[in-house]
């Protein structure tokens, strides 16, 4: 790469650039800058990475050897052009030992230069949009270095503070306290977390994030041939979320040869951060592996804009909202299916130790048998005394005996539930 377009590039990316209105996400900062292991934080596109990594630049003196990879004018860049990165780094700015690489995954072989840099007592601060590449790599040449941070779009807690509402997240809530909260998660409900999004409320941020990740980060770096099965592919997960899905079903509807094609598509966009697969439990992995999974998107609001959904499809948004919930508090996931279904099981270490429910209303005795049943079966076969059906705006709790075995039934409000541990 020509020498002087990348002095360029680095003295026009100097400058720390923070959005007006910042938002406090959930994340200890200090335990980020301690010590000396390189800090990947990973996560979908647009979903703040690169906010937080200037953030930390602003909080640190040295805060100049910085580069955003995902600059159109870096496309020729290489492995071979990191040492001449170092010493323009170090033309222009005299020696410093603390690195940021913004959307590092473009560059191939990143981690063996990442890897000198660490060697040498260098900190390093990196970012990108890929887990499986971030797994591999980071798995082969840089294992015990390094200390990694999920990044998601907005929680609802996130998406309060976004609103300057921080003063409604305590324990203890009056009525006029809880009535704003509800207006507050309908807006969440069908904003979504993605930043750019609520801010100026344009379907075509959502848009240009879609096809920013199927194509840049999918189709071109797996080289997929046929991009309008793929497209399809996304489209029938869209409108499905929250539902099961198989391969071979799939595979049958997109007129596809192979279900090991749409295994493989499911899991390049899994690895894009776009959407994310949970298995139904079973104590066999082997069966685990054989039945169909639910699937659930990253954002209500974009798989709204990518798929086809019924606005009385509420409860699968709102399920949706509970999958990422529990994915932000780093939760091993699974359904329940046997006589009948119980929507999410926590999983810590070999015990299940939640069941949960989700039902958008909980007014009819029909829908409210369906949900307490399914409930009840998971609890029984997993021995829970406690377990949660979270609603749309229900608050109770029910003592149920069965079969001598008393169970104990939390329902709760959704955006209750997202606080609950604040």
């Amino acid at each position: 790469m020509d020498p002087f377009l990348l002095k360029q590039v680095i003295i026009d990316q100097q400058q720390i650039s923070l959005p007006q209105r910042l938002v406090a996400r959930d994340i200890d900062m200090k335990a980020i800058m301690a010590g000396s292991h390189i800090v990947v934080i990973a996560g979908i596109r647009r979903c703040g990475k690169s906010t937080l990594l200037q953030l930390i630049r602003q909080e640190l003196k040295e805060s100049s050897y910085y580069i955003n990879f995902d600059d159109d004018r870096l496309v020729q860049f290489t492995i071979s052009d990191c040492q001449t990165l170092l010493e323009l780094f170090m033309e222009l700015y005299g020696e410093q030992r603390t690195f940021f690489f913004d959307e590092i995954q473009n560059i191939i072989g990143w981690e063996r230069f990442v890897r000198r840099l660490h060697d040498n007592g260098n900190k390093i601060y990196l970012t990108g949009s890929n887990a499986v590449l971030f797994s591999k790599e980071l798995g082969t040449r840089l294992t015990g270095r390094y200390v990694q941070i999920q990044l998601y779009p907005f929680s609802f807690k996130e998406y309060l503070n976004y609103h300057r509402q921080s003063t409604l997240i305590k324990k203890n809530l009056k009525s006029n306290e809880k009535v704003e909260l509800k207006r507050y998660f309908n807006h969440f409900f069908l904003e979504g977390g993605i930043p750019e999004y609520i801010q100026e409320h344009q379907i075509a941020h959502l848009q240009a994030l879609y096809e920013s990740i199927i194509y840049r980060d999918i189709i071109v770096r797996y080289h997929i041939e046929n991009v309008h099965v793929f497209k399809e592919l996304v489209y029938c997960l869209a409108s499905n979320m929250g539902k099961e899905v198989s391969y071979n079903a799939l595979r049958k509807q997109l007129n596809v040869a192979s279900p090991s094609t749409i295994s493989n598509y499911c899991d390049f966009l899994e690895n894009s951060f776009l959407c994310f697969f949970i298995n139904r439990f079973d104590f066999s992995l082997k069966k685990q592996m054989h039945y169909a999974k639910k699937i659930y998107f990253i954002d209500q609001a974009l798989a709204k804009a990518v798929g086809f959904r019924m606005d009385e499809e509420k409860g699968r948004v709102l399920e949706n909202i509970v999958f990422m919930e529990l994915k932000r508090r780093n939760k091993e996931i699974y359904f329940h299916k046997d006589k009948k279904e119980c929507d999410f099981l926590v999983k810590e270490g070999n015990k299940i130790t939640e069941a949960i429910q989700v039902c958008y209303y909980l007014d009819s005795d029909k829908t409210k048998e369906r949900e307490v049943g399914g409930l009840l079966e998971a609890m029984s076969l997993y021995k829970l005394k406690e377990g949660f059906i979270l609603t749309e705006n229900t608050f109770k709790t029910e003592n149920i005996t069965v079969d001598h075995q008393s169970y104990l039934i939390h329902i709760l409000p959704v955006w209750y539930y997202s606080l609950k541990d604040s």
